[in-house]
C-alpha cells in the first residue's frame, strides 16, 4: 500500500477534535521524523544506483570525513598529482625534496626520559688501556655510549608486602616486631597510587571498574571503590593548585573557550538555581562541560567545569579574577552565542575551522565551489604555519597576514556575495546556510588580521575536550556535584602540565605529598615551576617571613 505524507497530514488534521493538544503535537512530530528518514533512505538509494557512487563515498555519506584536510576532502587523485607536480618542479630545479613530517618512525632513546637510566661500565677495559686488537694502540672514551632500550610491563599500579618479624619473651610475654625499612610510611596508599588513579582515570578516560579488572588480572587487587576514595579524598589537597591556575588563568593574553554535553544523573532543580539563579533555572536543563584555555607569558592553562552553566557563563566566572589593568583579552570561540562571556568585554574572534567544517560536509554536493572554499583557506592557514616556523613575532606575524591572508580573504568574500546577490546558488540550501554562517561572523573570523596574536581556530580547546569526551564516552556520566567537580580538578591539573611539557604523574605526586605548602604559596607550585620549589624544599626550610 503507497502512502504518502501529503495524506497522512489530510488524515491527522481530520482526527485533531478527537486528540489531545500533546498527542497531535506528537503524531505531527513523527511524521515529521519519518519524512526526513524516507528523505535520506531515498538519497542513499539514488546514490548506491548512480555509476560513480563508492564504498568510500558511501562511507563519508555516513559517517563523514575521518579528516578535514584539504588534499584528503577534495580527492586522493588531484592530491597526488599535485604531490607528483610538485616532486618534479622541484627536481628539475634542483631544490631539495621536502622534509618527511617529524612524529613519524621509530622513538629515539632520547624521547625515553622517564627510563631508568644505567651507566654500563665496559668489563675488561678502561681509558689508556692497551688495544687488544694492535700491538701499540691505546683505547679512549668514545661519544655518544652504545644505547639499549629494553621495555618491560608490569601492573600500573603496583604492590609491596613487608613481613616484619615478631619475637616474644617465653617469661614475660612481650612481644617485639621489627620496624618497617625507612620511607616505608603507615598510609596503606601512597600519593603515588593516587596519583597514577587520577590519572588512569581523568587522564585517559579509563573506568574505575576497568581498573579494578586489570588489577585483579595482575595480582594486585584494588576495589573500584577504594579508587574513587583516593580521589575524593585527594580533592582538598589539590583545591589550591585549581584555584591558582583559574587566577592565572584569569590574566591570560588569549583565552579559548566552547563546551560539549555531558551528564549528571543527581544534579537537583536547587542545586541548578543555586547556579544560574531562579529566572534562567526554570528554562534550562542541559548539563555542559566547559573547555577553558588560557594562553599568556608563554604558559597555557587547560580548565574545565562541568555543571549547568554554558562556557560563556564559565569563562565569565574567570574573567571576574582578571587583573583591571590588564588590557582587554582576546577571546577565540566558535559562532555560538552560549560561548560569549556576558558582561566582560573581549575581542571577540571567531574560529575558522568551524566556518571551514561547513564547507567539508558539502564536497559531494558542490564540488567545485567547496574546493575554491578550501584551496583559499588552506593558504591562509601555509601562512600562518610559516609564521610559525619562522617564530615571528605578533606584530610581524600580523604584518605576514595582511600581506598575504589579506587579499585571500578579500577575495573569499567578494566570492560569497556574488553567489548570494547574482543568485548562482540557492540561497536556502545547506551551501547558502554555510556562506551565511560566513558573512554573519566575517568580522570575528578576519580579526587575526586587524589585531595581534589572534589565532585562526579554537582547536586548543576542541583537542582539550577530547578528555571530557573520553569520559562521557567509556562512563556516560558524573552521578553527583562532588564527583563532576573531582573529574574538573584533576582533568585540569593533568592537562595543563601536559601542555606545559611536564609529566603529570610527578607533578600530581608531588602536589599530593605537600599539601601544607601548596596552600600557603599555590602560585611556586605550578607545572612550570614546581620543580624548582621541590629543590629549594630539599635545601632546608624556608625563613620565617
Amino acid at each position: 500500500m503507497e502512502v504518502n505524507l501529503e495524506e497522512l497530514v489530510a488524515i491527522v488534521e481530520r482526527a485533531k477534535p478527537a486528540l489531545s493538544a500533546e498527542e497531535h503535537t506528537k503524531l505531527v512530530t513523527a511524521m515529521a521524523t519519518l519524512a526526513s528518514t524516507t528523505q535520506i533512505v531515498a538519497e542513499l538509494i539514488a546514490q548506491l544506483q548512480g555509476k560513480k557512487t563508492s564504498l568510500e563515498r558511501l562511507r563519508r555519506m555516513l559517517f563523514g570525513s575521518p579528516t578535514e584536510k584539504t588534499e584528503q576532502v577534495l580527492g586522493e587523485e588531484r592530491a597526488g598529482a599535485g604531490r607528483q607536480g610538485a616532486a618534479q618542479r622541484a627536481s628539475a630545479d634542483g631544490a631539495p625534496a621536502r622534509k618527511k613530517a617529524p612524529g613519524h618512525g621509530r622513538n629515539a632513546a632520547s624521547a625515553y626520559s622517564g627510563a631508568e637510566h644505567i651507566q654500563v661500565a665496559h668489563a675488561d677495559l678502561a681509558r689508556g688501556d692497551a688495544c687488544p686488537g694492535c700491538p701499540h694502540g691505546k683505547v679512549y672514551p668514545l661519544e655518544p655510549p652504545a644505547v639499549l632500550v629494553r621495555i618491560t610491563g608490569m601492573a600500573p599500579l603496583g604492590a609491596r608486602v613487608y613481613a616484619c618479624d615478631r619475637l616474644r619473651c617465653n617469661l614475660c610475654g612481650e612481644v617485639y616486631t621489627a620496624a618497617a625499612p625507612a620511607g616505608v610510611g603507615s598510609e596503606k596508599y601512597d600519593a603515588s597510587a593516587t596519583a597514577m588513579v587520577g590519572i588512569l582515570r581523568y587522564g585517559t578516560g579509563l573506568p574505575f571498574n576497568r581498573i579494578e579488572q586489570l588489577q585483579k588480572a595482575m595480582r594486585v587487587p584494588l576495589p573500584a571503590a577504594t579508587q574513587w576514595d583516593l580521589v575524593n579524598k585527594a580533592l582538598p589537597k589539590l583545591v589550591a593548585a585549581h584555584e591558582q591556575m583559574i587566577d592565572q588563568a584569569a590574566q591570560g593574553t588569549v583565552v579559548h573557550n566552547d563546551d560539549t554535553t555531558m551528564k549528571l544523573l543527581e544534579l537537583t532543580a536547587e542545586q541548578r538555581a543555586a547556579v544560574l539563579g531562579e529566572d534562567q533555572a526554570s528554562g534550562r536543563t542541559g548539563v555542559f562541560t566547559s573547555g577553558i584555555v588560557s594562553i599568556g607569558e608563554g604558559r597555557k592553562i587547560a580548565l574545565f567545569f562541568t555543571g549547568a552553566r554554558h562556557a560563556g557563563e564559565n569563562l565569565a566566572a574567570v574573567l571576574e579574577r582578571r587583573a583591571t589593568t590588564l588590557p582587554i583579552p582576546i577571546q577565540m570561540c566558535d559562532g555560538s552565542s552560549s560561548n560569549t562571556a556576558g558582561d566582560f568585554e573581549t575581542l571577540l574572534g571567531k574560529c575558522n575551522a568551524h566556518g571551514r567544517r561547513k564547507f567539508v560536509e558539502l564536497i559531494e554536493l558542490f564540488p567545485e565551489q567547496v574546493r575554491f572554499v578550501l584551496e583559499t583557506l588552506r593558504e591562509v592557514y601555509k601562512t600562518d604555519a610559516e609564521a610559525r616556523t619562522r617564530q615571528l613575532s605578533p606584530a610581524e606575524r600580523l604584518r605576514l597576514h595582511q600581506l598575504e591572508s589579506g587579499p585571500r580573504m578579500a577575495a573569499l568574500k567578494e566570492w560569497m556575495d556574488r553567489q548570494l546577490t547574482e543568485r548562482l546558488i540557492e540561497p536556502n540550501s545547506r551551501l547558502g546556510e554555510a556562506i551565511r554562517y560566513l558573512q554573519n561572523h566575517w568580522e570575528g573570523l578576519t580579526l587575526f588580521l586587524r589585531i595581534e596574536g589572534v589565532p585562526l581556530t579554537n582547536n586548543i580547546t576542541e583537542r582539550a575536550l577530547k578528555r571530557a569526551i573520553l569520559h562521557r564516552k567509556n562512563s556516560l556520566f558524573y552521578k553527583t556535584l562532588n564527583g563532576a567537580k573531582v573529574g574538573d580538578v584533576f582533568m585540569s591539573l593533568i592537562y595543563t602540565a601536559e601542555l606545559n611539557g611536564v609529566n603529570p604523574f610527578e607533578y600530581l605526586v608531588a602536589l599530593l605529598r605537600h599539601p601544607l605548602e601548596l596552600a600557603e604559596r599555590p602560585s611556586e607550585w605550578m607545572p612550570w615551576n614546581f620543580h624548582s620549589r621541590l629543590a629549594r624544599l630539599q635545601a632546608g626550610p624556608d625563613p620565617p617571613a
